[in-house]
């Protein structure tokens, strides 16, 4: 009897220990040991690239030092495919998160699709109202989504170009045509860029497959190339480069990332500061401090910026009040 009773309990600790091995991260609506709530967050990226990588970051550490130690995040990389978005979203839905951070316009899309009650936040989207098929769109979403948005003044962006090449005559509007985003700020700028006197000339790359000659072809036609926030741009700025500079053309560009890359100036906002913005609010839409369908879509503040190695490069001077790259 009493070697039965030792097997028994021996038996007994054994699946006690299982129990405990298992893991240990906090699940949605779990409490730590001192009782406070955890929060389990989904990151859905569209692709890799300095500005996204950047906004994903700083989402990341706003909520780790407002939140410490309480949220779990579970991220997805969807590789420059949107359909691979619609997966990794439905994925975070049947896990329950708390809440989803969609990055860049087909994360949001998708998750906008994927559900109406898990609060959902875009970043790096230019425009919430093209995106969501929005016609009254007046700055909330409502519903289950908010977020910040990467949309510069794109008639100061114009004035830009004024100021750096004031004797171009034609503007040659490099984009990808699989980018709703890109394709609205392509329609402002020739708008504004029209009004002060120049003609363009839109150059659409449908993926990473023709970015180059659809470049080259720009080159050829016109004097000055303007990039606009653009995933694909931004993922190819080397391949961009390599076209502009032995043709001597200069880039006015969207954002900061695509200017470290392959343009000579931006009016451009910081990626990280508008992630880290939407970690702010993704911590009060998590703790019950904000809802989420009251929260109104947030913008970063634009600064001037140039690429001071391709200045040098092309032969121009940089304009006074803009900021050199660093790194």
């Amino acid at each position: 009897m009493k070697k039965l009773f030792a097997l028994l309990l021996a038996a007994c600790m054994v699946l006690s220990l299982v129990a405990c091995g298992g893991n240990n991260t906090p699940a949605q609506g779990d409490e730590t040991s001192d009782g406070e709530e955890t929060y389990t967050v989904g990151i859905c990226q569209l692709v890799q690239h300095v500005a996204l990588d950047a906004a994903t970051q700083g989402f990341k550490d706003a909520l780790n030092e407002l939140l410490p130690g309480k949220v779990t995040f579970k991220e997805g990389n969807a590789g420059g495919e949107s359909t691979n978005c619609a997966t990794i979203v439905n994925g975070f839905v049947s896990d329950g998160v708390d809440l989803i951070m969609a990055n860049a316009t087909p994360a949001l899309t998708a998750a906008a699709s994927a559900t109406s009650t898990i609060p959902v936040l875009g970043t790096s989207v230019t425009a919430y109202g093209l995106a969501l098929d929005l016609d009254d769109f007046d700055g909330t979403v409502g519903g289950n989504i908010s977020g910040t948005s990467d949309l510069a003044d794109l008639e100061k962006q114009a004035q830009m170009v004024k100021e750096w090449f004031p004797d171009a005559k034609t503007v040659g509007m490099l984009y990808c045509s699989a980018e709703p985003n890109s394709l609205y700020q392509i329609e402002e700028m020739t708008k504004y860029l029209t009004e002060l006197g120049y003609t363009c000339q839109n150059f659409a790359f449908t993926d990473t497959n023709d970015v180059t000659s659809v470049t080259q072809a720009a080159c050829d036609a016109c004097d000055v190339i303007y990039i606009p926030t653009d995933n694909v741009a931004a993922a190819n700025t080397e391949a961009i480069a390599n076209v502009l500079v032995p043709a001597g053309v200069p880039a006015a560009v969207g954002e900061e990332g695509i200017c470290a890359g392959c343009g000579v100036c931006t009016l451009s906002i910081s990626y990280y500061d508008l992630g880290y913005t939407t970690g702010q609010m993704a911590a009060k839409i998590l703790t019950g401090e904000a809802d989420v369908s009251a929260m109104p879509v947030e913008y970063a503040p634009c600064t001037p910026k140039y690429n001071a190695e391709l200045c040098e490069k092309l032969g121009i001077t940089p304009v006074e009040g803009y900021e050199a790259i660093k790194g």
